[in-house]
């Protein structure tokens, strides 16, 4: 059967990615090139790929800057651009017709609030209630109003949990694939069909993860599945190094906390000595839009009541699902298997007190299997991946 890749056009608009993402199911797609549409050439025709958790999350820090903005009357004074000011000043004040596409001037809106024009829409004169009335409504923002449906996926790609696009062909050799899952951090590795630029298909650190928990019984397997993690090196971090987020902060902040230190998840720990209650992942963002209660509210949910809401899916309404953890005693097998078994992307280590000391991902797993002979993707791709990746 054949593998159809969904791709997105880098003039195509924000909301249009949402759409193309969500009709899909898929949480990222390779996005195409619109100057070199013609081209033969990989590097030429994509520039990268996006993640829908990032354009979420961008809508949100929108939202967030536009109520700011009409808290100080000006768009100088937060640092926003008129024209997003004047679209979403327009829509928290409650008007969303024509005045609304068109866009409100800043005087216009710093006035109307002024004058009370926001409180006899409901609205409140507050930032805090502009953005909650702003969040009434997500998919009626993102596809209708500006600046969402005239900004570019190709403008805003690169601002969090953008991947570079370096595929591998068909014939490549497998450490090529893990090696750019691992050590150079990608999530994905597009695999294409040789010297042509067309997409055959993905290869992800999830199904790397589970091939090898396929490899149990073989020898070489479980000659290194059987070793504590402690002396493989895991986790490669510090106890503190750890990002975390405590149970009682905004949710907001927990998944600004990740877009500022570019990782997609955090364990969730309550009081001084951080013991872990949970753990929240960028790509939980998307219940912001599944549930119309948690997005209404987005900007004074804690970390505990979004954990609780959206566990109420399972049949223990209420109840918070327990992260994902190991000791440093554990064997890398161990970690595998759990990996693997609950489909998620890191394991928390812990003390015996469950204190985090440490987290571990696929590509930490991924790399204890693996090793890079020197010039390795400089002889076999022809130019530094480094430098691709740094762009």
């Amino acid at each position: 059967m054949d593998v159809v890749v969904i791709e997105i056009e880098g003039d195509a608009s924000v909301a249009d990615a949402v759409k193309v993402l969500s009709e899909h199911n898929i949480m990222s797609a390779p996005v195409r090139n619109p100057d070199a549409k013609t081209s033969t050439n990989w590097r030429d025709r994509y520039l990268g790929i996006v993640d829908y958790s990032a354009i979420i999350l961008w809508v949100l820090e929108s939202a967030e800057l536009a109520a700011v903005a009409l808290l100080a009357g000006s768009a100088s004074a937060a640092g926003v651009g008129a024209g997003a000011v004047g679209a979403l000043g327009a829509l928290v004040l409650g008007v969303t017709g024509p005045a609304a596409v068109a866009g409100l001037t800043i005087a216009a809106v710093g006035a109307a609030a002024a004058g009370g024009v926001a409180a006899e829409k409901g609205a409140g004169r507050d930032a805090s209630t502009a953005a909650d009335n702003l969040g009434q409504d997500f998919y009626r923002v993102i596809l209708q109003e500006e600046p969402f449906k005239s900004t570019s996926v190709k403008s805003i790609i690169k601002s969090y949990r953008w991947a570079p696009f370096i595929p591998v062909a068909e014939d490549s050799s497998m450490l090529s694939v893990l090696l750019l899952l691992s050590k150079y951090r990608l999530r994905s590795v597009p695999v294409i069909e040789s010297g042509k630029p067309n997409i055959q298909n993905f290869i992800t650190q999830s199904a790397v993860i589970q091939g090898l928990e396929g490899c149990r019984g073989r020898d070489w397997f479980d000659c290194i599945s059987e070793i504590a993690i402690g002396e493989l090196g895991l986790p490669f971090m510090s106890r503190d190094e750890v990002i975390s987020v405590q149970s009682d902060e905004l949710i907001l902040e927990a998944f600004k906390r990740m877009r500022e230190n570019r990782i997609g998840g955090v364990p969730v720990v309550a009081g001084p000595k951080k013991k872990i209650v949970g753990n929240i992942s960028i790509r939980d963002i998307s219940h912001l839009l599944l549930k119309h209660q948690l997005f209404s509210n987005f900007r004074h949910l804690t970390v505990m009541d979004f954990m609780s809401t959206i566990i109420s899916r399972t049949q223990e309404p209420g109840k918070v699902i327990p992260p994902i953890t190991c000791k440093p005693v554990s064997t890398l097998g161990s970690v595998i298997h759990s990996l693997a078994s609950k489909s998620v992307h890191r394991i928390y280590v812990v003390s015996d007190e469950e204190e985090v000391v440490g987290v571990i991902t696929l590509r930490d797993v991924i790399s204890c299997f693996i090793h890079e002979p020197p010039n390795y993707f400089d002889d076999y791709l022809g130019f530094s991946v480094k430098e691709m990746l740094n762009e």
